[in-house]
Order: C-alpha cells, then structure tokens, then sequence
C-alpha cells in the first residue's frame, strides 16, 4: 500500500494539550492500519513559539523523533533542549511536552503504541 503526500489528511490544532499556538499534523496511518497496537503516527509541526502542553500517557508509550528544528522537553519536570536527530521517548504513565524555542519550524515524527 502506498499512501500519496496529496491524499494525505493535514490537520491544524489549537492549543493542544493545553499548549501555545497551532501544531500542524499529518496522519501517516490510520487506525485500522495499527491492528489495535497503537494509535498515532503522525508528522508534526510546531512553528516559531509554539508548544503541546504538559499531559500524561495511561496505557501507551510516545516517541518522538525530531526532524528539523530546536526546542526543549519537559521530561517528567526535566527540562532539556532538544534538535534534529534527537529522539524522546515517553514511557507509560511518564509525562512530557514540548515547544518550538527556534527561529524556525520544528518538525517531529510522533508514534504513539499501547502497552
């Protein structure tokens, strides 16, 4: 199966998880393509100052793999820059957010599986 970038859904999201501004998403699979091990995998941006607020993954785990861009993590209350090639990973029951602290887009592969 071969899924074109034209046919691909984008999404703008506001505010997301309580955050600032609008993190731009794109689906790279869709639920029934995870087979019930998972639920997002999904190419994100973040612009200049923006950010996904603080929240808590309960029965699955979260990576994210950063693309282009700078920024930092909140890990579990530790707070550490993050930039492309750098990989965070959320365990179940783990807390993280992240925001955009660049000049430019920070773009990161998100994949969430349930535990």
């Amino acid at each position: 199966m071969i899924r074109r970038a034209a046919d691909l859904q984008r999404l703008t999201l506001e505010k997301r998880f309580g955050g600032v501004g609008i993190l731009e998403s794109v689906p790279l699979m869709d639920e029934k393509q995870f087979q019930g091990k998972g639920r997002l995998f999904a190419h994100n941006t973040l612009k200049p100052g923006a950010s996904l607020g603080l929240h808590t993954h309960t029965g699955d785990v979260e990576t994210y793999y950063i693309i282009k861009g700078e920024g930092i993590v909140d890990d579990n209350g530790d707070r550490q820059p993050v930039k492309t090639g750098d990989v965070i990973f959320t365990d179940n029951g783990e807390k993280h957010s992240l925001e955009n602290t660049g000049e430019g887009d920070l773009e990161f592969i998100a994949l969430v599986l349930y535990v």
